[in-house]
């Protein structure tokens, strides 16, 4: 029997830790990190750029609450990686990218060879939480443990693996590791010491987080207990779907903001208080918190904000500990009164062209219900970031917050789609936005993936019009002539339909699209658009 190859090895060692897909495009730089892979048993789904394996990988990687992993190849194929890893950085989403190195001896030479960087471990250094160079095949394991590592402890986010091309194909002397890594342990002491002060409080307000989005029901239980409003960050939307203590709407809102700062105590949970998500008006302050108890995984996030009481804990395990520690009677706080008050103003604040865009996105919801909703950074996404109650936790995200890269959507749907094929997925992007990443609808098609893909086109880059005009500047740049979606759907294979931007209209058209399951394009006309205007 042939011993295995680094490259084998690699792939025994991914699908020992519970690895099922990867998203990546083969290379001669990557070929022996193939070698196994066909007999593995694990999926592999090609896009059409390494940009697009990335995206994947993070869609995949939301849903389905393990890492997404791309192959990529030496050089080129790492830097197209870099923006997808930022993202998924940014947002705390678990990302292994494995990609080829030249051969040892010419690393750091300058001679010239194919895909040569003057130092590319350094370059994935600079984002990856763990970046693990193979010099020896007995480096495997321990370099798989260390990527994994993050995954099940702290903040996740992404990692890379560098295999020199005279590393991969030779024969691994290494053992098999599936260490796993425990989290922080709960401190009792400091959750009754929360408990305490919460049920000592007359007006909590809980801020959640994308950390307690898996923690839906005791989110629930305990927002009840203290009768406090819930505010939900954009990777939290979805919790408590129509319940009378929801309030879907970002903290940014003056309406959410003056909330907050009503109460006299309250608790954060997996949520890193970022700016995109309660500063997004850069007013370069966000609401005064008193009292602020905070929960969160990572302790080097829990030191940049002052607290009252950090607490170094999954926000979910902590949820569920709270809520044991605190009175069973519940509070009477007119919680749901104050929650109201605050949808409503909200709603409000945020002016007649979002209101009519969030009436899209309901109507989008009330046709298919239990869909993922993902999108690129467009106008119906901003909208819904401001305000917007989806019905499944978890199955509204995008990247207008956070590193905010464009072109994300489509693969990131993809992704998603195949960690949970029971869904419908609803893929959100404006017409510039499509352009960054239209022909990784090929993957979809080759996938057979039920996804509509709704393009938003009115012509441009019509939010960052809009900025310009805001402070006096002349709009340059701003009007890239979209494609025909129409003739595109058809070189696709798929479906196609056009409707104007009307609320039931598009429902209609989306129920009819996801009957099919499979991929499809649904164009949403703007009225009266003009280039440059989105």
């Amino acid at each position: 029997m042939t011993a295995a190859t680094v490259g084998e090895a690699l792939v025994a060692g991914l699908k020992a830790r519970g690895v099922t897909c990867v998203f990546g495009i083969p290379g001669v730089h990557t070929v022996e990190l193939y070698r196994g892979l066909a007999a593995s048993g694990i999926r592999h789904v090609t896009p059409r750029h390494e940009q697009g394996a990335g995206f994947m990988a993070d869609g995949y990687a939301r849903v389905s609450g393990h890492p997404g992993v791309a192959f990529v190849i030496t050089g080129p194929g790492l830097t197209n990686t870099l923006t997808p890893m930022a993202q998924a950085r940014a947002d705390s989403v678990p990302m292994l990218v494995v990609s080829g190195v030249n051969a040892s001896a010419t690393l750091g030479k300058g001679y010239g060879h194919l895909h040569e960087l003057p130092d590319q471990h350094a370059l994935a250094k600079t984002v990856a939480l763990a970046s693990e160079h193979v010099a020896r095949p007995e480096e495997l394991e321990a370099s798989l443990d260390r990527a994994f590592a993050p995954f099940a402890a702290g903040r996740p986010g992404p990692t890379h693996i560098q295999i020199p091309l005279d590393v991969a194909g030779i024969e691994s002397q290494a053992g098999l590791s599936t260490q796993d890594s425990a989290g922080p342990p709960i401190n009792s002491a400091q959750i009754t010491e929360a408990a305490s002060r919460l049920s000592k409080a007359d007006k909590v307000v809980i801020l959640a987080g994308g950390g307690v989005k898996s923690a839906g029901e005791d989110l629930q239980a305990l927002a009840e207990n203290l009768d406090a409003p819930v505010v939900q960050t954009v990777n939290a939307r979805g919790l408590m779907h129509g319940h009378p203590l929801t309030v879907p709407a970002s903290p940014s809102l003056q309406a959410a903001r003056e909330l907050i700062q009503d109460a006299d105590c309250v608790l954060a949970l997996g949520t890193e208080l970022g700016p995109t998500d309660y500063d997004m008006y850069a007013t370069g302050s966000m609401a005064a918190m008193a009292g602020l108890i905070r929960v969160d995984i990572c302790a080097e996030q829990l030191a940049r904000h002052e607290t009252d009481l950090a607490i170094h804990a999954h926000a979910s395990e902590a949820a569920a500990a709270l809520l044991a520690a605190l009175p069973a009677a519940p509070k009477q706080s007119q919680g749901a009164q104050r929650a109201n008050q605050t949808r409503a103003a909200a709603y409000e604040e945020i002016g007649p062209d979002y209101r009519q865009q969030v009436e899209v996105l309901n109507a989008m919801r009330d046709a298919v219900l239990n869909a993922l909703m993902i999108g690129d950074s467009t106008q119906p996404i901003y909208a819904g970031n401001l305000y917007f109650d989806h019905d499944r936790p978890g199955g509204w995200f995008n990247a207008a917050t956070g590193y905010g890269a464009l072109g994300y959507g489509i693969p990131a749907a993809i992704g998603a789609a195949i960690a949970d094929p029971s869904a419908h997925v609803i893929c959100i992007a404006g017409d510039g936005g499509a352009q960054f990443s239209l022909p990784e609808i090929m993957a979809a098609v080759d996938e057979n993936l039920p996804i509509t893909f709704v393009i938003w086109n009115n012509r441009g880059y019509g939010e960052i019009a809009i900025s310009m005009e805001a402070v006096d500047v002349a709009v340059v740049g701003c009007d890239p002539t979209p494609p025909d979606f129409g003739p595109a759907a058809a070189s696709f294979g798929i479906p196609y339909t056009r409707v104007p931007m009307e609320p039931q209209a598009i429902a209609a058209a989306l129920r009819e699209t996801s009957k099919r399951g499979t991929p499809s394009i649904l164009e949403i006309n703007i009225t009266g658009s003009v280039p440059g205007q989105e």
